[in-house]
């Protein structure tokens, strides 16, 4: 008994031992099965799509073939044309490699014409055509029977190169009236023909090949990979006289048991999840390196805002206050907590200009108007009331997005600015005041100069008048005292303009005829002419429009250029000496504009001195014993007053020529003229 109860539990572990082989064994087994009917559902795939693209292969060759045949038929339509015929198919054979020969035969298939693909070396250059003409009549037969292109049977051709060539001919009936009058031969190379319709689909793992119902390889294209597992498709491809068939290799590893069972899905969730958790410490080390940069950024901006003494300040579309700068707080003198959410009326306008204030940002709020880009001036109140002045700058405020969220404003405290600005104005108005106090002793001088003509020709009249009385002859007395009356009233104006040049009033400016201003210092020219035995000259064109000029100064400068040139004749010693004064209207082609007139004024002296040309209108430059140098530069400076020009040149064969512009008193160049014009000045 002892012995059978020993041995009892044997046979139950035997059999949980078999039971868990089993199971383990079955577990396996299923596992294998997965693996295996896994590899099997891969190869089935492979195979599939292998079949797929031999399918689509043999379509693509037939329909390439089909088209040919229909370029061939096209070719052979074209009457007895050689020359078109030749053209044509040498155009053929550029276009389509895999055709490496096409030949006109007769009915008879006696050979007309024929062209070699320019691509290759001729095939037949080894084995001459009629060796091969036995494959062609059996095609040319089909094609004459069945009225359609006929293919003939494969064969080899060796080449010069020692690299043979397999090809194919295609029949081609020429028919004319519902009769054959000869064939189009097309010689294909198969190997051409895989390289050309099928070449461009394959993949680096495929080889496509033709080969004969047997087995027999005709031609190749694609690269063979040993030592891989290979699946192969064929394709039936049934030709009008000739049956080919179409083989396609594909060499692929053996399908990979790993990605079929638990593991991989397990080892692909466990790399998923490290890479998940490799991008989020990535993105969280960007987001602390961002961060930072952040805060840097604001640290910056607000180290840069506190150092500004502009004021800063942001509104929204509704006129809030969004943001303020410590330099517009210190400006206003209230905090940014009682700024900011204010709207109009802020705190910082003056009562009194409220209403206009709230008016203006209205406007602004609603975009009907822009702010000038240089900003404009207003006054600003301070937390103690005091009013300061303050220019404002305001552009729109754009977002990340390109959208306008409000206006930023920037205010910069002018009052230093205004009261710098005033102080300057009054020290100039010190400085003008002093200098034209300044002038005062010059005018002494300019008054001496501008009377000493008047004056002389009064005292020349009133001799002249005493000589009358006592000859007895009161005949030209009249017309003296009318002279002396003239040149005293004439002394006057010119003290009046001096007057008027010190107590900084305008000279007045009118309209006078040219003939007017001549005749008012003829006289005085034709007594000193008179006396120095000068002729004078007068050359005023008729109907001469009036200029706008002050009238004693302009008399004055032809006054000084006539004595000047008297003078001049004087001292020169002229044997026959003339003294020509002329005014005329200078045409449009000599100036901008024709509103001017040209007064000039020449002798026959003995010119000026190239090294006193350089210095002529200097102040206080003379050549004269007792010249003062102030006639030709007063001159000058009255003329330019004017807008006008005071210029001289050669007089031909001898003496000089002073030339001065005036405007005209109807012409737009006296617009400026007409205006307030600067008192005179000695230069």
């Amino acid at each position: 008994m002892p012995a059978a109860a020993s041995a009892s539990p044997e046979p139950a572990d035997t059999s949980r031992r078999v039971l868990w082989a089993v199971l383990v064994t079955l577990v396996g087994a299923l596992l294998a099965t997965l693996v295996w009917l896994a590899g099997r559902q891969e190869a089935l795939h492979v195979q599939s799509d292998l079949d797929r693209d031999t399918s689509a292969a043999a379509d693509d060759i037939r329909a390439g073939l089909v088209h040919r045949a229909q370029s061939l038929q096209a070719l052979s339509a074209d009457g007895g044309r050689r020359a078109a015929w030749s053209a044509q198919a040498s155009q053929l054979l550029r276009d389509h490699r895999e055709l490496v020969r096409i030949e006109w035969r007769t009915e008879a298939l006696a050979p007309v014409t024929g062209l070699d693909s320019p691509y290759r070396s001729p095939v037949f250059g080894w084995l001459p055509r009629s060796d091969t003409l036995a494959d062609v009549q059996l095609a040319c037969a089909q094609a004459r029977r069945q009225s359609q292109p006929a293919y003939s049977q494969s064969y080899y051709l060796p080449q010069l190169d020692g690299i043979g060539l397999e090809v194919m001919d295609l029949c081609v009936p020429r028919i004319s009236g519902g009769t054959v009058t000869g064939y189009v031969v097309a010689t294909y190379s198969l190997r051409e023909i895989l390289v050309t319709l099928v070449g461009p689909q394959l993949t680096r793992n495929q080889e496509v090949s033709f080969t004969e119902p047997d087995g027999t390889r005709l031609a190749l294209h694609g690269t063979a990979q040993r030592g891989r597992r290979t699946f192969t498709s064929q394709q039936l491809m049934d030709l009008a006289g000739n049956t080919l068939v179409l083989r396609m290799n594909s060499w692929r590893g053996a399908p990979d048991p790993l990605p079929n069972v638990l593991t991989a899905l397990v080892t692909v969730m466990s790399i998923a999840l490290v890479a998940v958790l490799a991008m989020l410490s990535k993105d969280t080390r960007r987001r602390v390196r961002v961060e930072r940069d952040l805060a840097e950024a604001l640290a910056f901006r607000k180290a840069m805002e506190n150092s500004l003494v502009t004021g800063l300040r942001a509104r929204d579309l509704q006129g809030r206050i969004t943001y303020v700068n410590s330099a517009f707080c210190a400006m206003v003198g209230f905090t940014a907590e009682e700024l900011l959410g204010q709207s109009g009326p802020a705190p910082y306008w003056p009562p009194e200009l409220a209403d206009e204030y709230q008016t203006r940002q209205e406007v602004r709020l609603a975009g009907q108007h822009m702010p000038p880009r240089e900003g404009f001036e207003s006054v600003f109140m301070r937390k103690d009331g005091s009013r300061f002045p303050v220019l404002i700058i305001e552009a729109p405020l754009i977002n990340a997005g390109g959208v306008q969220t409000g206006w930023m404003s920037a205010f910069l405290d002018i009052s230093e600015q205004r009261r710098v600005e005033e102080l300057s104005r009054a020290t100039q108005e010190r400085l003008q005041a002093t200098a034209r106090l300044a002038t005062v002793g010059e005018m002494a001088s300019l008054l001496s100069h501008e009377l000493n003509q008047p004056l002389a020709a009064i005292s020349s009249y009133a001799t002249g008048s005493l000589n009358l009385l006592q000859g007895g002859n009161a005949q030209g007395l009249e017309v003296a005292l009318q002279r002396i009356g003239q040149q005293a009233e004439r002394a006057g104006r010119v003290i009046k303009s001096v007057h008027d040049f010190v107590r900084r009033r305008d000279q007045t400016r009118e309209s006078v005829a040219p003939l007017r201003l001549i005749e008012a210092v003829l006289p005085l020219v034709n007594l000193q002419a008179r006396k120095l035995g000068i002729t004078v000259v007068t050359r005023i064109a008729p109907g001469l429009p009036p200029v706008l000029c002050d009238r004693t100064m302009v008399e004055q400068v032809v006054l000084n250029l006539a004595r000047n040139a008297m003078q001049a004749m004087d001292e020169a010693r002229t044997a026959r000496p003339s003294l020509t004064v002329q005014v005329r209207r200078l045409p449009a082609t000599e100036v901008a504009g024709p509103g001017w007139l040209e007064f000039s004024v020449a002798d026959v002296g003995a010119g000026i001195a190239p090294e006193v040309q350089e210095r002529l209108f200097t102040p206080f430059f003379t050549t004269k014993r007792e010249g003062m140098g102030l006639g030709l530069s007063l001159c000058r400076t009255v003329v330019e007053q004017h807008g006008g020009q005071l210029v001289f040149e050669p007089n031909p064969p001898q003496g000089t020529i002073f030339r001065f512009t005036l405007p005209l008193a109807e012409s737009p160049a006296t617009l400026a003229a007409a205006a307030p014009a600067e008192p005179l000045r000695i230069p």
